[in-house]
Formats: C-alpha cells, sequence, structure tokens
C-alpha cells in the first residue's frame, strides 16, 4: 500500500497495479482505491489525528466524562450508554468491540491511562526533555527519603530518613544525613553542613553552590533553612508540587539507593515473602541505628568513586568532579555553624546565667559577665545545648549547657511513663469506638449490636459523673447570699442567691466607723438596761 500511496501522489499509478493488488488482497478493486483515498485524507491532517470517516464512531466528551467516571472501565461505560438510551436519553451506542476501537484510536496512551488512573498515570506517557548538564556546584537538588529497612533503634523497631544533597553535573551525593525518626530543619541543616564542608571526613566534593532546588517541603522551606541558604547567598528554587520530574537526579539516587543497596540488607520491609500475609520472619536479626548508618555512608563513599552512571559516559562522580574546573567558593567550618543556627534573639546574661524557653542556661565562661546583652542561637530539637553571641559585637562568647539537666534514668523512666500512658489512651479509645452493627440485606436504617442491662447502663453513667469534675463542683448547693440593698445587681445574679439582711460594715475606708445614720451620719451608741453600750 505504501508503494502504490507513493505512485499516486507522484501521478505513475495505473489501473492495472490497482487491480493487481486487489487480486493480490483478495478484495475489490474500488476497495484498493478508497484505501488510498483515505491514506492521502490521514496524511493531510495533523500528526497524530485522524480524519473523520462518514458514519465512524468517534469517543465524544460524553464517553470521556463516563471513561473518568468508571475508572477506563470501556464495559462499564457501554453498558451506562444502553441504559442511557433505553431511557431515551441519547442515540444506542455501538457494539462493545467498535467503542473499543474507537477509545484506542481517538484517544492516545497517556489520556487512556490519566481517565483511569489520574495525572500521575498519565504522566508516565509524557516525554521530559534532559537539561543541560552545566558544571560543578552549579545546581544541587536534595529530598527527604524513609528508607524501606527496618532498623533497631534503641529497642525499638524504625525505618530511617535519609536526607541528602546531590550535585546535578556529576551526579555526585555531596552530603547526606540519617535521622532514627522523622526529619525535621534539623536533618536538613546537618546534610547541608556535610555537603559544604571539604575538610575531613568529608570532601572532596563541597563548597557554595549556585542554586538548589527543593520540593516544596516545609523542612526545606522553613524560615532557619532559609535564612541560612540566605546568609550563604544560594538561590532557593522552590519546584510546583508533584513534580518529581523537575528534580530528576534526586529522585534516581532514590531508586537506585534501593535496588542496589536497601534490598540486600536484613529487614528490607518490600521483601517478598512466603504466604498470604507478608511478615517479617522471628529470627531475622536487625541492624542496629549505628550500623546502618555506617553501611550506608561506605554505599555513598562506593556511589561517588567507584560507581559509574551512564549519563557520566564511562566516568564516576569523582572522575567528573575533578575534571570539572570551575572554581569553589568554601566557607569555614565556623562561619558555617553559624549560619545554620537558630536565631532565638537577645537576653540579659542574669547571675542564674540565660533565661530561654522558661529553663536555665549556665557556661563556665559566664563568671564575672553578669548584666550583658547577648544573642542566642541554637540547633533545632537540640534543648540541651545553646550558642551564645555578644548582641552588640556578634562575638562568639561561647556554648552554654542547661542547668539541672535530668539524667540518663530519669529520661528513661519519664518516657517509659509517657508511653504507658499512650498505650492506655489508645487501648481505652480502641474500646470506646468498637461498635458493631447487624448486617443487612434490604434498605433499612443501620441497627446498634450489643445488649446493655440497666444497671450497667446506670454504673457506667455514675462512673462517668463521678470523673466530672464540674459536677463534684456542685455550685449550687449552697447558693450565695444576697448582696446589700444598696447594690444594683443584675437579675440574673440575684436570682441565685438567698435574700437575707443587709451587712453593715463596722469600718469605712480609712478604719472610722461607717455611717449608717440619717444623712450619713454616725449613729450614736445606745446603751442596755446594765448599762453597757450596744
Amino acid at each position: 500500500m505504501r508503494r502504490l500511496l507513493a505512485l499516486r501522489r507522484e501521478g505513475k499509478l495505473t489501473t492495472g497495479q490497482v487491480r493487481s493488488a486487489a487480486e493480490m488482497l483478495g478484495v475489490r478493486e474500488r476497495a484498493v482505491w478508497r484505501w488510498l483515498a483515505a491514506a492521502e485524507e490521514d496524511a493531510a491532517a495533523a500528526p497524530g489525528e485522524r480524519s473523520a470517516y462518514p458514519g465512524r464512531f468517534t469517543v465524544t466528551d460524553e464517553v470521556r466524562a463516563l471513561l473518568g467516571l468508571w475508572k477506563g472501565n470501556v464495559a462499564a461505560v457501554h453498558r451506562e450508554l444502553t441504559a442511557r438510551a433505553a431511557r431515551g436519553e441519547g442515540d444506542p451506542p455501538p457494539s462493545l468491540m467498535t467503542l473499543h476501537r474507537a477509545i484506542r484510536r481517538d484517544l492516545t496512551p497517556g489520556e487512556r491511562a490519566g481517565l483511569a488512573g489520574g495525572e500521575r498515570a498519565a504522566r508516565k506517557h509524557d516525554v521530559f526533555l534532559a537539561r543541560p548538564r552545566g558544571w560543578r556546584n552549579q545546581v544541587w537538588e536534595t529530598d527527604h527519603v524513609q528508607v524501606p529497612v527496618l532498623v533497631d533503634v534503641d529497642g525499638k523497631v524504625r525505618r530511617p530518613w535519609v536526607t541528602w544533597f546531590t550535585d546535578c553535573a556529576t551526579n555526585a551525593i555531596t552530603g547526606v544525613a540519617v535521622t532514627p525518626g522523622d526529619p525535621s530543619r534539623e536533618s536538613v541543616l546537618a546534610a547541608l553542613r556535610s555537603a559544604v564542608l571539604r575538610e575531613e571526613p568529608y570532601g572532596p566534593f563541597g563548597g557554595v553552590p549556585e542554586k538548589v532546588r527543593v520540593d516544596r517541603g516545609k523542612d526545606f522551606l522553613s524560615r532557619t533553612v532559609t535564612a541560612a541558604f540566605g546568609l550563604l547567598d544560594v538561590t532557593v528554587e522552590d519546584l510546583p508540587a508533584y513534580t518529581p520530574h523537575l528534580k530528576g537526579t534526586v529522585e534516581g539516587l532514590n531508586r537506585a539507593v534501593e535496588s542496589m543497596f536497601l534490598a540486600s540488607l536484613p529487614g528490607y520491609a518490600r521483601q517478598p515473602r512466603p504466604g498470604k500475609r507478608a511478615s517479617r520472619p522471628k529470627d531475622e536479626v536487625l541492624l542496629g541505628f549505628e550500623d546502618f548508618t555506617a553501611r550506608l555512608l561506605d554505599w555513598t563513599l562506593w556511589w561517588n568513586t567507584e560507581h559509574r552512571p551512564a549519563p557520566l559516559r564511562g566516568r564516576t562522580p569523582l572522575e567528573a568532579w575533578q575534571d570539572d574546573p570551575t572554581p569553589l567558593r568554601d566557607v569555614s567550618a565556623a562561619d558555617l555553624w553559624t549560619f545554620t543556627l537558630e536565631d532565638a534573639g537577645t537576653r540579659t546574661l542574669t547571675t542564674r546565667g540565660i533565661r530561654f524557653r522558661r529553663r536555665d542556661y549556665v557556661g563556665p565562661w559566664m563568671t564575672g559577665q553578669a548584666g550583658i546583652q547577648v544573642r542566642i542561637r541554637f540547633m533545632p530539637h537540640h534543648d540541651h545545648r545553646i550558642e551564645v553571641y555578644h548582641a552588640a559585637t556578634g562575638r562568639y562568647l561561647g556554648p552554654a549547657d542547661l542547668a539541672d539537666q535530668a539524667t540518663d534514668e530519669q529520661i528513661s523512666a519519664v518516657r517509659r511513663a509517657r508511653s504507658a500512658r499512650a498505650r492506655r489512651l489508645k487501648k481505652d479509645l480502641e474500646a470506646s469506638q468498637r461498635e458493631r452493627y447487624a448486617a443487612v440485606n434490604q434498605p433499612e436504617a443501620p441497627l446498634l449490636l450489643g445488649a446493655l442491662t440497666g444497671a450497667q447502663a446506670e454504673a457506667e453513667l455514675a462512673q462517668t459523673a463521678d470523673a466530672d469534675l464540674a459536677q463534684l463542683a456542685l455550685p449550687d448547693l449552697i447558693p450565695h447570699a444576697a448582696p446589700p440593698a444598696d447594690w444594683r445587681t443584675p437579675a440574673s445574679l440575684a436570682a441565685l442567691t438567698t435574700p437575707g439582711p443587709p451587712i453593715r460594715y463596722p469600718y469605712g475606708r480609712d478604719g472610722a466607723p461607717a455611717p449608717d445614720g440619717p444623712g450619713g451620719r454616725a449613729t450614736p451608741p445606745t446603751t442596755d438596761e446594765d448599762g453597757d453600750a450596744s
């Protein structure tokens, strides 16, 4: 057909050639002529479009909406169209096979995936452009990733988080930080320090980048991290949400670390397990947090010095870094430590030390310094120590540790008590929410199961009433006495009091007898039969 179409365009197609092609294909001669005409119309249309044939079913907006409603289920869409036609709401639909062919013909694979699974599914069929490689420290990318590995952290099984910075030009991991629990801005600052410094045990990668791409995470956009980037003169590019393709270097690293390293560790959570339920073997020994961190740092060193990614064309990240002549901008460790601390404002150094967050911090350098104004900087979530600077000159004075800090045994006891309280609360909440309803096979109101006697209900209500401190107060048991008659008392308050005689004040404001006689004069004392004053 392609040969016949080319001859037709050149004006060299003969009737004998068309007749021979029809005999070879087993169709009539006019069918071949019709196919050639349709092919010319398709070629004249826009790329990716097909010309409309008279009478051929095409996908309409209604079909698109139904595909989105039924998540790409063509059979369900066909049943819906048939039911609407039966109610007189539209034309009868074509056959199911014709509908399948029309959807495959008129919708792209990305559109079909998007109607079935949403935007993320449609994005898998998109074509993305690759950025130029650039030069070292031109652009870094950073991200948090929770590793799918169970690790023993102080006797508890947890999945640590890894925060790292990568250089887009060389694919090098410039900085990494591992957090046993949920990451925070402290994790970002720790990874940033390891990425910028080139001294031992860091380097040779490092220096200050020109730009850092983040993905709208609250830790990366916090006030402390943003201030640190600003002091280092680093541009922060905040990418739109749900756009991992815009920071493909670090996203590729997140995928590579699992398949190349984490899958081989004990406690890997996504390992296929026998049986219906994917449970972890009881005799499996998990790695400690320290051992896991050491292995992750060893793999990071292997990635930087031995691994040869395909975009680097046979070179390791270290070789690509060393071959790049771009000058580096370094920051001293002391200045970097200052830049990555959170500012808490100024305080006055007193004889008790520095008051910060309702706690006192002291240091040996404070002797003879009481009365000066200082500025506090601290690492987020590290409450045991603060860094103190002179408020006027900015000179570093020294660290200050928390006074009267609890011992390790006391901290452990408090944590155990908090855990026990949390378990009790969780158990009580689960018991209160465990409600069962009767199963039905006809439309009817839900029926709550669980029989309860009257005595049980009264006992539970009495227990609840005893625990309610507001009911134990009983404010109306002894009503308040009525205020003096010369007071202007609201009617709502007067209704809650008991009437009584007005209260006499024996003394005035200055200690003199209060005037209670006519005209405000003091009433002269009277004497009884015995001559005593009354």
